[in-house]
């Protein structure tokens, strides 16, 4: 009896234990996705997405030509390079950037590297890139060389145009509720490693596959997620039809409006210049958003609007006569 009554007390704390065991493994939850590992790392450092742009005019490169804290890197082409560039000026690829500022210099050295293209926008992609790899030294030259001298200024001067102005809009159109984020597969765990194989695969791809042209949008709004980021008063005067606005400096962070962006559909970003939506296309991107820059921003379908109503609109004033290399 006594054996008896000894089996039913082992048995019953047996399954109490096992119990116990279950229950732990049931509460036991999964790793964070990627994409939120990524995003988790990211706010906070980028300082960007808050509307801070760091685009600097072309006279205070001027002023510092000789100024050793200030390293300028062309990103142009060879040939362009070489038919005139910036006094002391290094010109390396877009697709080495990263690599040339872990190992052939110290970025930490300057006080300013700035990096300079055809029309400011395509430096400013990079120099997004850039930023969200952690150098907070790198800036862009605001309307790249076109504004450095005449010779150099046929990108804004050829894409100014005022050719949609009477198809823009004024009512205001929706977000969607938020969604699912896109889905990163890096196979990596650190914030810091999944960062390093989306800018090593990013950096691998031409900013050129990032240009949408605003004609096309124009003909096809419906097949485009449009973004217009920038103020509400800019965005009443008229945008791009079907065009929702998220608000300068607070609408792509992640508590409030980011995740309404969609994953599985072309986002068509524009600002006023194309500039500063380079920068966000740089970041979008880099959390797995299939994000595009409408070129040139406003200033290639409203520039007349936007001298009219005293905005960053390019014109020959922008154009300076600096010197150059040859």
């Amino acid at each position: 009896m006594k054996k008896l009554k000894f089996f039913w007390i082992l048995f019953f704390v047996s399954v109490a234990t096992f119990g116990n065991n279950v229950g732990k493994l049931e509460v036991k939850s999964d790793p964070p996705d990627e994409f939120t590992t990524l995003l988790e790392f990211l706010e906070g450092k980028v300082d960007f997405i808050k509307g801070n742009f760091p685009i600097i005019p072309a006279d205070e490169v001027k002023k510092n030509l000789k100024n050793e804290a200030y390293h300028i890197i062309d990103i142009r082409s060879d040939s362009w390079f070489e038919y005139g560039h910036i006094k002391n000026a290094a010109n390396i690829p877009a697709e080495e950037l990263l690599n040339y500022f872990r190992t052939k210099i110290n970025p930490a050295d300057f006080e300013k590297i700035i990096l300079v293209c055809y029309s400011g926008q395509s430096a400013a992609y990079y120099t997004g890139l850039l930023r969200i790899a952690g150098y907070d030294n790198v800036y862009s030259m605001k309307w790249g060389m076109s504004s450095w001298r005449e010779d150099f200024a046929d990108s804004w001067l050829k894409n100014t145009k005022t050719s949609f102005e009477e198809k823009l809009e004024t009512v205001q159109n929706s977000k969607p509720a938020s969604g699912t984020p896109p889905q990163l597969n890096t196979g990596k765990l650190a914030g810091e490693e999944i960062l390093n194989e989306r800018l090593q695969t990013l950096f691998a791809v031409p900013y050129n596959d990032f240009i949408l042209n605003s004609e096309d949008i124009f003909k096809n709004p419906e097949g485009y997620f449009i973004v217009n980021y920038g103020k509400t008063e800019d965005y009443d005067l008229g945008h791009i039809p079907g065009a929702m606005l998220y608000t300068e400096g607070s609408s792509l962070l992640r508590n409030t409006d980011l995740l309404t962006l969609p994953k599985d559909k072309k986002v068509a970003l524009y600002t006023t210049t194309g500039q500063e939506a380079a920068y966000l296309v740089a970041y979008l991107n880099v959390l797995g958003y299939d994000t595009g820059n409408i070129a040139y921003g406003e200033n290639a379908f409203m520039n007349d609007l936007l001298k009219k109503n005293g905005r960053d609109a390019f014109s020959p004033k922008q154009i300076n006569l600096f010197p150059v290399i040859e």
